[in-house]
């Protein structure tokens, strides 16, 4: 008779559901994640939890305790030597189930059950998600008065500072021109005066002509 027994009995004896559940559990640790149908990995998450809590405690009695559990000595090795180490910080959950659809033959609800800190890719992409922050409301209202302190409407009037720097910014326009102005030289009014040839040259002209010298003149020693 049940007698209130609310437990899935997943269509065994006892004998055959703790024997089932310890070879399970002994996969589970060897391997870090088993595949199995959605009933199995509920009925073995709370058989295989208990098993590693007490798992955080090494000592000979906790070793014992596990081992008529598990009936393998290297499951209960890798228990207390690998495993431990890792969860001796984690308050429970330490196993978790994804569901990988259904089974072909008798569409069965599989899933995959996992040691939550043996998946690494799993845990990275989850710290990476949490690694972004998101603004507050009340930071980016702060932000968008500010803004609007700093930058005056497109209606409003211009500010005192702004209106005297406007005509003495228009006021420096004529004087820098005009300085320009000055800076550059005026034309030479001669250089468009063309004097005559004779004037040019006077020089040249009333240069006197060079005498030549008869042949016999010319002294022996040239």
């Amino acid at each position: 008779m049940r007698h209130n027994k609310g437990f899935n009995h997943l269509g065994r004896q006892s004998s055959h559901r703790k024997a089932m559940l310890s070879n399970m559990a002994t996969s589970l640790i060897l391997h870090k994640r088993i595949s199995t149908t959605v009933a199995k990995a509920k009925a073995l998450k709370p058989f295989v939890e208990p098993l590693i809590t007490k798992s955080k405690e090494d000592t000979t009695h906790s070793r014992r305790i596990v081992f008529s559990y598990l009936k393998d000595k290297h499951a209960t090795a890798e228990l207390f030597r690998e495993i431990a180490p890792k969860i001796a910080t984690r308050p429970g959950g330490y196993t978790r189930i994804l569901k990988t659809g259904f089974r072909l033959g008798d569409a069965a609800d599989m899933c995959i059950i996992e040691l939550v800190d043996f998946n690494e890719n799993y845990n990275s992409a989850a710290g990476a998600a949490k690694a972004k922050t998101r603004r507050s409301r009340s930071a980016g209202s702060a932000g968008a008065a500010k803004g609007a302190e700093t930058k005056p409407a497109a209606g409003a009037a211009p500010s005192t500072a702004t209106a005297k720097a406007a005509p003495k910014a228009a006021a420096d326009v004529p004087a820098a021109a005009a300085e320009k102005n000055e800076e550059a030289p005026a034309p030479v009014a001669e250089a468009a005066v063309e004097l005559p040839a004779a004037e040019a040259q006077p020089e040249l002209e009333a240069a006197p002509a060079v005498e030549e010298l008869p042949a016999a003149d010319v002294p022996a020693d040239l």
